[in-house]
């Protein structure tokens, strides 16, 4: 609430009081939601990925693993699996941020136990660096030694690729790098913008606490709750999509009917953030027409979903991506060069830049809604 106008014969510092109220209003919930995610970015650019040892997506994997075997009912069993893992994974994320919230320190009414939390989750679930460095080394590889490209591409791929060509391996490698651009990155960063605006529309339709009351003490108290709400919530989606995904990596294939469940929930979870990807990457290009292009290319593939980034991205750089027997996308006559390639890299990590850029303008109008309902 941003309090009543001044009467007449106010003091001059209460004015000012009351005219720098809503901007004092934003302060803690924009810090509270933005900083997160600006610490994950720091980190992600400055260590790339956790120690594997305590990675937590790594732990997560290793629980996922004991249920790679052959089951009696594999579908009742990939079912149970499919919607209890990651709202598992998701509860115990955001219910950590919440703890923090509730019990930590609020210098300037901000959480910054809970700050710090979430942005440990967040640098746990979305990795763009790690991606980009990974395919930079293969698609320099294929110039100099094209044995070792075959084994760093391994990393990125799942598909044989011990008779695959330079130019096949670069194809992989970018295919790869705009796939797990929506898959790794995107799809976090959407699910937290996701988890958050929820949390922020069931407190609105509840009501805010804190009402009847003024002043920029009151205001900020009134939105504490439910900003806290929000972070915790953003935090436990982009949790949930993140096992959701590393499900689907290591169940969801056909030879596996324990990973049906997981197949599924994964074409769901991820139907808008390739999209969002497949924007970004237009974006980044500046070519709109590669997203027009996309919308028939990206039929290509099996699954409904990565055909998109991958498409926009054959689109913007003028190439052809192929994965030999599954889908040709013929954004071009021929497969990336060392320079396309290297294009590709460079494109995907501001299709990143774009996305970041996206989700904080989103939760920082989030914020404002939290900070002057």
């Amino acid at each position: 609430m941003t309090g009543a106008a001044a009467p007449v014969g106010a003091t001059e510092p209460a004015v000012a009081a009351q005219v720098a109220e809503p901007a004092a209003a934003l302060i803690a919930p924009a810090a509270t939601l933005l900083a997160p995610v600006a610490l994950a970015l720091a980190l992600d650019l400055a260590a790339a990925e956790p120690p594997h040892r305590v990675h937590p997506v790594a732990l997560f994997g290793t629980l996922v693993g004991r249920f790679d075997r052959e089951w009696a009912r594999p579908r009742l069993v990939g079912v149970a699996v499919a919607a209890g893992l990651p709202l598992a994974a998701a509860a115990l994320c955001g219910g950590v941020v919440w703890l923090a919230a509730a019990h930590g320190p609020r210098p300037g009414g901000v959480p910054v136990a809970a700050v710090a939390a979430a942005a440990g989750v967040c640098f746990s679930v979305a990795s763009l660096r790690m991606l980009l460095d990974v395919t930079g080394e293969v698609v320099a590889e294929t110039e100099t030694d094209p044995d070792a490209a075959r084994e760093s591409v391994r990393a990125l791929v799942g598909r044989d690729p011990a008779d695959l060509s330079p130019a096949a391996l670069r194809s992989a490698a970018v295919e790869s790098a705009a796939e797990n651009l929506a898959d790794g990155f995107v799809a976090p960063l959407v699910w937290f913008a996701a988890g958050a605006t929820g949390a922020v529309a069931v407190a609105a339709v509840g009501g805010s606490p804190g009402a009847g009351t003024t002043g920029v003490t009151a205001t900020v108290a009134g939105s504490a709750a439910t900003v806290e709400s929000a972070l915790a919530a953003g935090v436990a989606a982009a949790a949930w999509v993140k096992a959701v995904n590393t499900l689907d990596s290591m169940l969801g294939y056909r030879s596996k009917p324990v990973g049906w469940a997981s197949a599924r929930l994964d074409d769901a979870a991820m139907f808008l953030p390739a999209r969002v990807a497949a924007c970004c990457l237009a974006v980044a290009a500046r070519s709109p027409g590669s997203l027009r292009r996309a919308r028939s290319l990206a039929r290509e593939p099996a699954s409904p979903n990565s055909g998109w980034p991958m498409a926009t991205a054959a689109a913007a750089l003028g190439v052809r991506l192929e994965k030999p027997g599954a889908y040709v996308l013929d954004g071009g006559p021929e497969a990336p060069s060392p320079a396309a390639a290297r294009d590709a890299v460079r494109l995907v990590g501001v299709a990143g830049g774009v996305t970041v850029a996206a989700a904080a303008a989103w939760v920082l109008a989030l914020a404002g809604v939290v900070a002057w309902s």
